[in-house]
């Protein structure tokens, strides 16, 4: 390397032994070594190296620099990772893809419930959408809460609805069980939910980030089972915690019998 910079000039030795060729360098000369190495690290060549080094950059500027590639490295490592998380739900999905679907599933109504929630838009109806929206909602919503003193009388109930105005996009509900009036003065919405009279659910375990599996494992079992899905499910939270892993979280998808199946037929007869 040393003998490669020595040639195009960008590192010259303070002395070079005329008998042996060796290059010999002083201690000085680590400063500007410190500055390629640097520099190449930014993703400079090493013409322009020895560009912005004839034109005596300066250690404040060099900082500078490289305070700025660490951001942008942070960044890069930050949506790797995330990109790394997606692809191992979506690997566990496609490993479940032939367990018999619908392990613990149960056929129920939901009843109506009344909600305090604060709503959002999220680009789509995946994790890697859903978490950065919801996550601030809910503490959000928890916040003012807490300052009108009032408390939830259940647990939070996350639902969806396809945003009118955005292809594929979809709002966000972030909710939670409330017991005050609708008419009272709030900085948040209060919402009565409908009783659902149908309602495949299942229990999921884990953070929401990896409920990709569960939601296709009841996807399937609602196929095979004659339904339909009438709508994106509930996400009833049963216990969470600051350990990720070890939430529980059931998930409440409405369901209709699907037609031309057993289920419709039967529902035909009953009514005719």
């Amino acid at each position: 390397m040393l003998r490669h910079y020595d040639a195009i000039g960008v590192l010259v030795p303070a002395t070079v032994d005329p008998v042996s060729g060796y290059r010999f360098y002083q201690a000085g000369q680590l400063s500007r070594l410190n500055r390629i190495i640097a520099l190449k690290d930014l993703g400079f060549s090493l013409r322009q190296v020895q560009q912005i080094l004839d034109e005596q950059v300066s250690g404040a500027e060099l900082r500078g620099m490289l305070k700025l590639r660490r951001a942008e490295l942070s960044a890069q490592i930050e949506a790797d990772t995330a990109r790394l998380s997606r692809i191992e739900a979506r690997l566990r999905a496609i490993e479940r893809e032939d367990v018999a679907p619908g392990d613990g599933v149960v056929v129920k109504p939901l009843p109506a419930i009344r909600v305090a929630e604060l709503t959002g838009t999220a680009a789509g109806y995946e994790p890697a959408a859903i978490t950065p929206v919801i996550q601030p909602l809910y503490g959000d919503l928890f916040c003012r809460l807490a300052r009108a003193g009032l408390a939830p009388t259940g647990p939070a109930v996350a639902y969806y609805e396809d945003f009118p105005h955005g292809e594929g996009a979809i709002t966000v509900h972030a909710a939670v069980q409330f017991a005050g009036g609708r008419d009272d003065d709030h900085d948040f919405s209060v919402v009565d939910l409908p009783e659902v009279r149908c309602a495949a659910t299942v229990i999921h375990h884990g953070s929401m980030d990896d409920v990709l599996p569960t939601v296709q494992a009841l996807a399937r079992w609602i196929d095979a089972s004659g339904y339909r899905s009438a709508g994106y499910p509930r996400e009833l939270t049963i216990e969470h915690s600051d350990d990720r892993d070890k939430w529980v979280t059931e998930l409440q998808e409405p369901v209709a019998p699907a037609a031309g199946s057993a289920r419709d037929e039967s529902r035909l007869d009953s009514s005719s």
